[in-house]
């Protein structure tokens, strides 16, 4: 039995939220009307001293009633670097427990709601709150949002103590939605304001937010360790969701798991691995392609760790490093990389032969047939992604997309979009084997454009926009049950110039356009219209599948979020996608 802060154990009746999972019994904190939050609940032991560099283990029970009214650990790391640092805050939590969760579920005085109304583990009756069918919960004096039929809310259990257990929790439960950060596998955590839960768990869902091991804690690949760690901890986390998601209201059957940048890769990763079937029913990927690279090519980062420490490439040698110094080591090396270009030193997730025996860009559209899957490029989505029975994840719901300026956030604040030449661009274009067609097109298509954007866009749809959209064509020619929807945002920032770049979708899908985390991005007059809209469509997808537009197809369907009202346009730019496949 662990010892974790805990309150006296006076039973269920001092108000707070609480829940009983597998291993003991949680107390929250309401942070909104009709809202709990359970912060910091440990899904796996802490990965240090004898656990360090080694699969994640379980968690084990404690004693007590234990709090979690605080964000728990965050994985080893460091902040951006300026300008980035100022764009995206990254606040750190110190300590070892960094493999945890936050959960933000619908809830009561009397316990987590279902649609069918609050529950707890008696079976009383009571009146509380108000629920939509459409898996919007309010509460009195509020208003459910536009499309949605409210009905009254008449279930519950007699009492204040909000207590639930996984073995009473009714049916029908909530959907739920598992986020898994960004930050290319260095940064990031749960911790992040703008992906505060409270706004999904408002409108019916229940919300899970996952830490994992970022760097070379995480993605370091050893001769004596498992690799893909990091991988292994959102694995573990998703398997503490099918166990005890149902002590907050969620339904275990009704998984949706979204994440972007890095985290849309980790994403993919899961789509492809044998050790994820069946911990999630849908997907959604933002601004991350399917990508791994072979375990000789992805140790080079390792190695060059391991020199700057001037210790042996291997686990054991790591282990033995202080943490802080391997922190600093890591960052001189990956301090050059990027994660637009693919230049430099980078952790990434690693085709393993375990938890990914192949490269999901081959293995979740089909292609690279006859052997020719040797052929291509590590997180290449072949142009031959032609489906068929080859495509893994063909049933799981899925929803992708990207920004139309992704890369402004790397290209603006550092200066690159002023600072290229048109010889740089000539020699950015030949290094990345550009086809000249497509250059020639990118360039017609902007005609006043300085050559740091025509190389950004041509980059963008390289590694994001045109990826995605020939693994929307494999699993359509595949004839996937599930079914795929693309969207774009395009709503410009007006802050520095960033335009609709990397990651300014995110407080339109968590609805935090007030927090000032998100403001850094975004400004402070954001169309709150527009982040209604994004963030509903995500709602409804994780309840029923469908994010209100029609599935792909033939005429390529793509939902444009801004920078006007949404709607749906048929094959953007399809000159310039096309021109890829040539």
């Amino acid at each position: 039995m662990t010892t974790p802060e805990l309150e006296q154990d006076t039973g269920f009746g001092a108000g707070a939220p609480e829940a009983v999972i597998g291993a003991g019994r949680l107390s929250g904190t309401f942070v909104a009307d009709g809202v709990a939050a359970f912060l910091g609940v440990p899904y796996a032991r802490a990965p240090f001293g004898a656990l360090r560099f080694r699969a994640p283990e379980p968690v084990e029970p404690w004693e007590g009633i234990r709090k979690a009214t605080e964000f728990g650990p965050t994985a080893p790391k460091r902040p951006y670097a300026p300008p980035l640092d100022a764009l995206l805050p990254d606040p750190t939590v110190e300590g070892d427990d960094c493999l945890n969760v936050n959960v933000w579920a619908p809830w009561t005085p009397t316990g987590p709601t279902t649609t069918a109304g609050p529950t707890t583990t008696a079976g009383t009756t009571t009146t509380a709150g108000t629920t939509t069918t459409a898996g919007t919960t309010t509460t009195a004096g509020t208003t459910a949002m536009a499309g949605t039929t409210a009905m009254a809310d008449t279930t519950g259990t007699a009492g204040a103590t909000g207590t639930s257990d996984p073995a009473a929790a009714p049916s029908p439960a909530r959907p739920v939605m598992v986020w898994i950060h960004g930050g290319s596998l260095i940064h990031g955590s749960n911790a992040v304001p703008v992906y505060d839960g409270t706004a999904f768990a408002r409108d019916g869902v229940v919300l899970v937010s996952v830490n994992y091991r970022l760097g070379v804690e995480g993605f370091g690949v050893f001769p004596d360790a498992p690799a893909n760690l990091g991988l292994r901890d959102q694995i573990a986390a998703l398997v503490w969701v099918r166990e005890n998601i149902a002590a907050f209201g969620g339904d275990p059957e009704r998984v949706t798991v979204f994440g972007e940048s890095a985290g849309a890769i980790s994403i993919a990763a899961l789509l492809a691995s044998p050790l994820a079937r069946g911990l999630f029913r849908r997907a959604v990927v933002q601004s991350g392609a399917p990508m791994a690279l072979p375990l000789e090519r992805a140790r080079r980062t390792t190695e060059a760790v391991a020199k700057r420490l001037g210790v042996p490439a291997t686990a054991e040698a790591f282990a033995a490093v202080d943490r802080e110094r391997l922190l600093t080591a890591q960052t001189e090396v990956t301090a050059k990389g990027s994660p637009l270009t693919g230049s430099g030193h980078s952790f990434q997730i690693v085709v393993d032969g375990d938890v990914l025996p192949r490269d999901p860009a081959v293995a979740l559209t089909g292609g690279g047939q006859d052997g020719a899957a040797d052929r291509i490029s590590p997180g290449q989505v072949p142009k031959d992604a032609v489906g068929g029975p080859g495509v893994e994840s063909a049933g799981v719901d899925l929803l992708m997309g990207t920004t139309t300026e992704e890369y402004r956030l790397w290209f603006v604040p550092s200066g690159l979009v002023e600072r290229l030449s048109p010889l740089m661009l000539r020699l950015a274009l030949w290094k990345t084997r550009v086809p000249s067609r497509t250059a020639r097109v990118y360039r017609a298509n902007r005609p006043q454009a300085r050559p740091g954007e025509v190389l950004g866009a041509l980059a963008t749809d390289k590694l994001l926009r045109v990826p995605l959209n020939r693994w929307a064509d494999a699993r359509l020619r595949a004839g996937a049950a599930g079914r795929t929807y693309l969207y774009e945002f395009g709503w410009p920032s007006p802050v520095l110039g960033l335009g609709a770049c990397h990651a300014l979708e995110l407080g339109f899908v968590f609805d935090t356009l007030d927090t000032p985390e998100t403001e850094a991005l975004t400004g402070p007059d954001a169309p709150r219209e527009l982040a209604e809209a994004m963030h509903a469509a995500w709602v409804a997808f994780a309840t029923d599948g469908d994010p209100g537009w029609r599935a792909w197809d033939a005429e390529r369907p793509v939902m444009a979020f801004g920078p006007g009202r949404p709607a749906v346009v048929s094959a953007p730019r399809e000159e310039e996608r096309s021109s890829w496949d040539a």
